[in-house]
């Protein structure tokens, strides 16, 4: 295989070899650390535009699934690992790591001490970096011109479409980067129509949906004004919103609460939060740089509903006279809890309690 370069910003440069597609990429440069769930990593659009690097020394042992997929190709920017299975063994897999990033064309790069590199971005925060078969010569220009910008844009959808599903009711998606899984979940109890991610807030109140969903998605959840600004409009109607990820962070904003970015995000499996409404842990998957700041929200408006048991941060909120609620994590069953609330509301309404 041919030598290839992952360079960093601090002018770290760790040498390993090329597979994948041949080229070169830039992102920002983080580690999962989750030992299985490749694919899904690899195909959530929460990583547009990142350089994502696994912990977990093999990837690849159970080869190319694509029921597992979150969205329809590979999302990321570039990707780092230590070893990569060349004969993959499972009865479900329809190909190679290597076959699928070719497919996609999506650089990769193996070989290297992914656990000093996992160090250093601990220590440094996350860098931006650039994957390349050419050999550095200090040059540091482009990464320090880079930039990702309308990272939500790039992944919603162009135009509205529904979806057929079960339970009687019907409710709006806005699509910030939705993940396959979310939609499942969300199926399994309704019909959902899911929606471009400037759509207006009076084309959404105009479709009378029994709840609106905010998916996750990538990039600075900051520079989403015009979503934020939409979401200002519906605070004071009365129509369920929920939010999960990126939608989590911009239903927060909307209300003029503080979303911070993080030195190092959650990224990967067994992150415990607390419910601070049941005493309950739950294990969650993550994939966020960005959070909403606990003390930034306002108890009149607010109270946090899940807490990080690791580091403290929030990674829940319920509103107050508003039905609204929200959670960082990752969790399409999550979305389903919330739909089942949203009915019963419906219900209770339609009996004049």
């Amino acid at each position: 295989m041919q030598l290839a370069y992952l360079v960093l910003e601090n002018g770290a440069v760790f040498e390993g070899r090329s597979f994948g597609a041949e080229g070169q990429a830039v992102g920002q440069t983080v580690f999962t650390t989750g030992m299985v769930g490749y694919l899904e990593t690899l195909t959530d659009k929460s990583h547009a535009g990142n350089i994502v690097v696994q912990t977990f020394p093999l990837v690849g042992n159970y080869g190319v699934i694509e029921a597992d997929f979150e969205s329809r190709g590979v999302t990321v920017g570039g990707y780092v690992v230590y070893d990569w299975c060349r004969q993959p063994s499972n009865f479900r897999s329809g190909g190679s790591l290597d076959g699928l990033l070719k497919e996609h064309n999506t650089v990769g790069i193996c070989g290297i001490d992914t656990r000093r590199l996992t160090r250093l971005l601990r220590e440094q925060g996350e860098l931006f970096g650039m994957i390349t078969q050419t050999p550095p010569n200090g040059d540091l220009s482009a990464l320090k011109d880079f930039k990702t910008e309308n990272a939500v844009a790039a992944v919603s959808t162009k135009e509205p479409y529904t979806l057929q599903g079960g339970g009687g009711s019907r409710v709006g998606l806005l699509d910030l980067g939705v993940r396959e899984s979310m939609l499942r979940a969300l199926l399994e109890k309704s019909d959902v129509t899911v929606l471009p991610h400037g759509t207006a807030a009076k084309d959404i109140l105009s479709r009378q949906f029994d709840a609106l969903y905010l998916s996750g998605g990538p990039g600075d959840p900051r520079e989403n004004a015009d979503v934020v600004a939409q979401l200002k409009i519906m605070a004071g109607e009365k129509l369920p919103i929920y939010g999960v990820g990126l939608g989590h962070q911009l239903l927060a904003l909307a209300h003029g609460f503080v979303v911070e970015r993080f030195r190092r995000g959650h990224r990967g499996d067994n992150y415990p939060v607390k419910d601070l409404t049941t005493g309950l842990t739950r294990v969650t998957s993550q994939n966020h740089g960005y959070c909403v700041t606990g003390e930034s929200i306002d108890p009149s408006v607010a109270e946090p509903w899940y807490l990080n048991v690791n580091d403290g941060s929030n990674e829940g909120i319920v509103y107050k006279n508003r039905p609204f609620r929200s959670v960082q994590f990752v969790d399409g069953a999550f979305a389903a809890a919330c739909l089942a609330t949203s009915n019963e509301q419906q219900a209770t309404s339609q009996r004049g309690i």
